[in-house]
């Protein structure tokens, strides 16, 4: 999931913190395990049945905030204590914890290479190291993107309300601009779009190097990509299209409540979000189709097993589980997190699902296209730390503290210094 700006998802869930060491062996015999997650990765009911089938294991969820896990996950690698029994590490971050892989236990040793097949090839690798030798974590969901919409707000502004010919607006994400253009000479009173960040993000997120190149070099400065996908978002914030809100914040929550903006890039973990925020009275008033510039990857996580602790085989076996296709396709239907899976993106169940919220959305079948067409972005090990430069940049756009030209020199100068 996602996370990651996915980070910022996990945080409008209310979650649980649970501090302490990993997992051991009680006084009973049970072996006990430990999972470290950042939001809902919907396991509560296969814990159970997990612990129904192997009588001698105990399961604990460890929940915090993305932010705070990735933070608290670092400081317990470099000590050698404290980390959970299985982490998940989210695809933003995956990269700078595979700098670390000695921390980890090689799941190759477990057999995992055995499985590569079951993932799409570009999500296996992600979470692999030495050219495919060292298995750092195995995938759980992926975020390939979506648009959501206000069918009510595009109604008043004129425009199309149906989800294809609603696609048809925006081909391009130049088209979306003349379409937030349209939409804000008839509806001046509610914006386009919540945020400039994640238009930003979402167009970058279709390229296959962004801030760094394949072979983790720095070239934000250099990569023309990276420069437009920030002037065509700044552009939005710079003519107040955007709501300048902080992506899955409360202050978006009350946005959503408020019908304050009329459309959100949306991977499929964000739909339950957007209904969380929105509420009933928002049912069958949000919408789900394509989005611009075609299939994009926000989010997405592996389960990684860290060296310290007590039982790494069991501990492999219970991640094996948890994503295995069968366990991916339950959680898809009962979260919306989408299987990264071929075999079940494409299943017919999957692809015939359909979101009632969202006006029967097919969600299925968006998504699981999406996900055929996406090319993921090459995060570098500091991706982490120089992408937040740039969405902090927008937001000085978005609230007219600084110019679009002045935001980005000053961004590309901090961005620089943070890849050092």
């Amino acid at each position: 999931m996602s996370k990651r700006l996915v980070g910022s998802a996990a945080a409008a869930m209310v979650m649980v913190m649970v501090a302490g060491c990993g997992g051991g062996s009680q006084a009973d015999g049970k072996i006990e395990l430990s999972l470290g997650l950042f939001s809902d990765f919907g396991y509560d009911k296969l814990i159970e049945e997990y612990q129904a089938s192997h009588s001698n294991i105990k399961i604990e969820q460890r929940k915090v905030k993305m932010e705070q896990h990735n933070t608290q996950l670092a400081t317990q690698l470099a000590g050698g204590r404290g980390a959970a029994d299985i982490v998940a590490l989210e695809e933003g971050v995956v990269s700078q914890f595979r700098a670390s892989k000695d921390k980890f236990v090689n799941l190759a040793d477990y057999g995992a290479k055995d499985l590569k097949d079951q993932w799409a090839g570009w999500k296996w690798n992600q979470g692999t190291a030495d050219n495919g030798e060292f298995v750092l974590g195995l995938g759980t969901d992926m975020g390939s993107l979506g648009l959501c919409y206000r069918r009510d707000l595009f109604e008043a502004a004129g425009l199309p309300t149906d989800r294809a010919e609603v696609a048809k607006l925006w081909p391009t994400w130049a088209d979306y601009a003349k379409a937030a253009d349209t939409f804000a000479g008839k509806t001046p009173n509610v914006k386009f779009v919540d945020t400039a960040r994640n238009v930003y993000k979402a167009i970058l997120d279709q390229t296959e190097e962004g801030y760094f190149a394949k072979d983790d070099s720095y070239i934000a400065e250099k990569n023309d990509k990276v420069k437009t996908a920030f002037d065509q978002a700044a552009a939005l914030g710079t003519k107040q299209q955007t709501g300048a809100l902080e992506p899955f914040s409360q202050d978006w929550n009350v946005a959503l409540k408020q019908g304050s903006f009329a459309t959100t890039t949306c991977p499929a973990w964000a739909l339950a979000l957007i209904k969380a925020g929105a509420g009933d009275a928002a049912a069958g008033k949000w919408d789900v189709t394509t989005a611009p510039g075609g299939g994009g990857n926000w989010g997405g996580s592996f389960l990684a097993v860290p060296k310290q602790g007590k039982h790494p085989k069991e501990a492999y076996e219970l991640a094996k589980w948890l994503t295995a296709p069968e366990q991916q396709k339950r959680i898809f239907k009962e979260t919306g997190n989408l299987p990264s899976q071929p075999k079940v993106y494409q299943d017919a169940e999957v692809q015939a699902t359909v979101n009632e919220y969202f006006n029967k959305a097919p969600v299925g079948q968006i998504f699981a296209t999406s996900a055929e067409s996406l090319k993921p972005t090459y995060r570098g090990t500091k991706d982490s730390k120089v992408g937040p430069v740039f969405g902090t940049a927008l937001t000085r756009v978005e609230q007219g503290k600084q110019s679009a030209a002045d935001a980005w020199t000053q961004a590309l100068k901090e961005a620089t210094d943070a890849a050092k």
